[in-house]
């Protein structure tokens, strides 16, 4: 998995393994950077690659700068208040990116 180009138009999507061993296929949305960390957007897939409940998760996203081939890391939030500035932080994505969509038209 790679950090996705702001202006690519193919849809990256990354498998994680849950606590009950579970796996799940998310689409990547984002990564967004709040307070100097970056934090990753992942929309949950059911198994024909669609989301019907349109939630979405979020993690703190890293990635070895020396490296490029070792997979990023994928951190847990545990902070309320980490969580809310980065639930904010995708809100503004969100009505950003529905401005560009009313522009283009």
């Amino acid at each position: 998995m790679q950090k996705p180009d702001e202006n690519d138009d193919i849809n990256m999507t990354v498998e994680l393994e849950l606590d009950d061993d579970s796996k799940v296929t998310c689409a990547i949305v984002t990564i967004l950077t709040v307070n100097d960390k970056d934090y990753i957007v992942l929309l949950p897939l059911d198994d024909d690659g669609q989301s019907s409940e349109g939630e979405v998760w979020f993690y703190g996203y890293k990635e070895d700068e020396n490296d490029p081939n070792v997979e990023p890391e994928l951190i847990y939030i545990e902070s309320d208040e980490e969580y809310e500035a980065v639930a904010d932080a995708f809100d503004e994505y969100l009505d950003n990116e529905e401005f560009d969509l009313l522009a283009d038209d």
